[in-house]
């Protein structure tokens, strides 16, 4: 029976997988999905632990840490994005359109 070795455990990343996907859905568009990716590869990092497959756990979290970024980096490009046009007077033409549907 294969055992796993405690003294150095593989990361899930899952809360930072949860975390970007949702800000990068808010902050960029929905693009910002391909943050599930990164949560369905960090949910298969604890059962292949407990499986005993130590490599495919290390390639899954690998995997999840990947696409963890993707997500991260869409979330800052949304949030720039976002900081840029509402310094440039979005946010009055956007209040300017609202007023106009009520």
């Amino acid at each position: 029976m294969n055992t796993v070795n405690t003294a150095s455990p593989v990361p899930n990343h899952l809360a930072w997988s949860i975390i970007a996907t949702v800000l990068a859905t808010c902050l960029c568009c929905p693009l910002g999905l391909v943050g599930i990716v990164a949560i369905v590869f960090s949910s298969k990092v604890n059962s292949l632990l407990a499986q005993g497959d130590l490599e495919g756990a290390q390639r899954a979290s690998n995997t999840a840490k990947t696409w963890c970024w993707v997500a991260t980096g869409l979330a800052i490009v949304g949030l720039l994005f976002n900081l840029v046009y509402f310094s440039m007077g979005g946010a009055a033409a956007y209040m300017e359109m609202l007023q106009k549907y009520q």
